[in-house]
């Protein structure tokens, strides 16, 4: 995809962070937006911006683990706009808790917006973006969809799913010869909300973390979102943000599962400060 000029894309979680970053830089390029958060408020934000660029852009209220929800929202962008070219799944929450820790519908919550959300949309828009003739499908994981990381089991079961869910996508597409990519993108440390909004432990434990987490995100939102647009331009099977993307990628590979140990420690050594 070399323009993006009167594509239609939609992209969820669009109301903060990576996804708002992404709706005004595709905005400065002549895309036509179909914008949808859990927050309409902050859905509707990122759409006044958005058309202060000039942009056609529109705001919807979604819950992305809702699937129902999900399909009648691709209906609607079917009828708003012609259909979709490109899908951004993007929508995405944090949860910190050991596996002892973390309930039931802690478990179900994350798994629900973090892989079904991907699951949902990338169903519910497959035939438009197919029948769109030049589309593309992007969907969100991590540098934790590379290596397991205590107190994360359940983003990283998710971050790991939505990885291979994507990669499998992939190769359909290519197998079909479907006019479609796929990206799976991996973030490292992005200067977002994702660790204050996130559940699981003591108020106090939640903005420890959080506080360390803003220490080491280096990435802005806007730099990301550079960096998948460059991506979708250049058809890009995996898409690394930030250097410790990269650094972290590199972990497994070099270490294979000898990793575990001292990230254990550290681990134990991060517990013990909070």
């Amino acid at each position: 995809m070399k323009s993006f000029t009167d594509k239609v894309v939609v992209i969820t979680g669009a109301g903060s962070g990576i996804g708002k970053a992404l709706a005004i830089e595709l905005a400065g390029r002549g895309a036509r937006l179909a914008l949808s958060d859990v927050d309409a408020v902050r859905a509707a934000g990122t759409v006044a911006e958005c058309e202060k660029a000039g942009a056609t852009a529109k705001a919807y209220e979604l819950d992305v683990a809702d699937r129902d929800a999900v399909l009648a929202h691709a209906e609607e962008v079917a009828v708003d706009f012609g259909g979709a070219n490109v899908v951004v799944n993007n929508a995405g929450v944090a949860l910190g808790a050991t596996v002892e820790e973390m309930t039931w519908d802690d478990y179900d919550w994350l798994m629900g917006i973090n892989l079904g959300g991907v699951v949902n949309g990338t169903k519910a828009f497959l035939p438009q973006v197919i029948a769109s003739g030049d589309g593309h499908i992007v969907n969100l994981s991590s540098v934790f969809g590379f290596i397991g990381v205590p107190t994360q089991s359940a983003y990283n079961a998710a971050k790991f799913a939505v990885r291979g869910f994507t990669e499998a996508l992939r190769q359909e597409m290519l197998i079909a010869r479907h006019p479609v990519k796929v990206s799976c993108v991996h973030p490292g440390g992005i200067k977002t909300n994702i660790a204050r909004d996130a559940r699981g432990g003591a108020e106090r434990d939640i903005d420890k973390a959080a506080e360390g987490f803003e220490k080491i995100a280096r990435t802005t939102p806007e730099k990301a979102a550079q960096t998948i647009v460059r991506g979708i331009e250049r058809g890009t099977a995996r898409i690394l943000i930030g250097p410790d993307a990269y650094a972290i990628d590199a972990i497994p590979r070099v270490l294979g599962s000898f990793y575990q140990r001292p990230l254990a420690l550290l681990g134990r050594l991060g517990m013990r400060n909070l």
